[in-house]
């Protein structure tokens, strides 16, 4: 008999395993349908020996000092400022858009974050109510720069225009009068120096945890005994769509190495304007790793494949509700992750939600009593 099943083995389940295990003493059977713990943030060297990111990039940034002193129990880190940038008109320009961008984009010699503000002002579109990712950029930086950075790259992503997107998608980008070109501004930002994947594993070296890879919930639910569950998949599955399919935008990843030692000047190149896909990503800028080839991972988004991100549409979080309704009427039964609650979040923001969901469990649950024959 297990304490717990956990559904998930990626960032939701995976710290829920843990903290089972570790702080209550349950045993828990984590179960995963890939063949590999970690979820998207899996990482693992290709047949170059170069360590890529087999889901599409993944930088760790918090402004949580819980959440950092948490997953550094399990590894040592890389300090990394993300930098993005984007190819418009034919330049590589810092994206989120800053004074060096205006200044390359336009020709310009802004040199004070008031004359920044002052440019910006005057191209703002006045809109009375802020509801939509085109309200956010309009009411920001104006048509041009909308038009050149958001919308291309928006369409790309999520299959629908900006204006027919929540306001949440484009708010989470900031636009800077300053030059500061990181792409975050969190307090701790940094990488796991062995990579994400041997952090999971660490978590999960545990006596009382069981892992199990390759297995679907379905195959085993009836099959193997367990008092509570820990589900992390989507939502609208776990209750056989009954009230139909929420939408999911997927991704489709080409990985390609090349023999050269550089391909790009930082980690991620955005493409709003020109190609099929929407970035491209060069994992060495990440990992620090030294290598005379490197590997790129191509990112074209699709409405087919494995759920990545919840489609944040005023319909979609409607159909939702019905589902977290249901949800939240399962006994013994908690729902976590992005994917169980439909939210769009950062990695930090799982790790925080299951490190909340813990101590709920805590407050409300006694610890089960041992047999004797046990």
């Amino acid at each position: 008999m297990h304490d717990w099943l956990v559904v998930g083995a990626g960032f939701a389940g995976s710290v829920m395993a843990e903290r089972l295990a570790r702080v209550r003493g349950d045993r828990v059977l984590l179960i995963d349908r890939r063949p590999h713990v970690a979820g998207n943030a899996f990482d693992t060297p290709d047949a170059a020996g170069v360590l890529i990111h087999q889901y599409g990039p993944h930088i760790f940034h918090t402004n949580s000092e819980a959440i950092f002193a948490y997953l550094s129990d399990f590894t040592d880190w890389r300090p990394y400022e993300h930098r993005v940038l984007a190819m418009v008109d034919g330049q590589l320009l810092p994206i989120p858009i800053n004074r060096t961008t205006i200044n390359r984009l336009y020709g310009l010699s802004l040199s004070s974050e008031a004359e920044v503000e002052a440019f910006l002002a005057a191209r703002v579109e006045p809109i009375e109510e802020i509801r939509t990712s085109a309200d956010v950029v309009l009411a920001r930086v104006g048509r041009d720069l909308y038009e050149k950075f958001f919308r291309g790259y928006t369409r790309k992503q999520w299959g629908v225009d900006p204006s027919e997107l929540d306001k949440s998608v484009t708010a989470r980008v900031p636009t800077r009068a300053n030059e500061d070109d990181r792409y975050f501004g969190d307090r701790f930002q940094a990488m796991p120096a062995e990579g994400f994947t041997r952090m999971f594993e660490r978590m999960l070296d545990h006596p009382n945890i069981e892992i199990r890879l390759g297995t679907d919930l379905k195959e085993i639910r009836d099959r193997v005994p367990f008092r509570r569950m820990i589900y992390t998949g989507p939502v609208d599955e776990y209750f056989g769509f009954r009230f139909g399919k929420l939408p999911y935008r997927s991704l489709r990843f080409e990985h390609v190495t090349v023999d050269r030692e550089w391909h790009q000047p930082v980690a991620v190149v955005n493409y709003p304007q020109t190609e099929d896909f929407t970035r491209v990503t060069e994992y060495k800028h990440l990992t620090g790793q030294s290598h005379p080839r490197t590997s790129l991972t191509y990112e074209y988004p699709s409405d087919d494949g494995d759920p990545y991100y919840p489609v944040p549409r005023p319909e979609n979080a409607a159909l939702y509700k019905r589902y977290e309704a249901l949800a939240d009427a399962e006994q013994d039964v908690w729902f976590v992750g992005r994917l169980a609650t439909y939210r769009y979040y950062n990695m930090d923001q799982v790790v925080g939600q299951a490190l909340a969901t813990f101590r709920r469990i805590e407050d409300g649950l006694e610890r089960p009593i041992r047999a004797a024959a046990e």
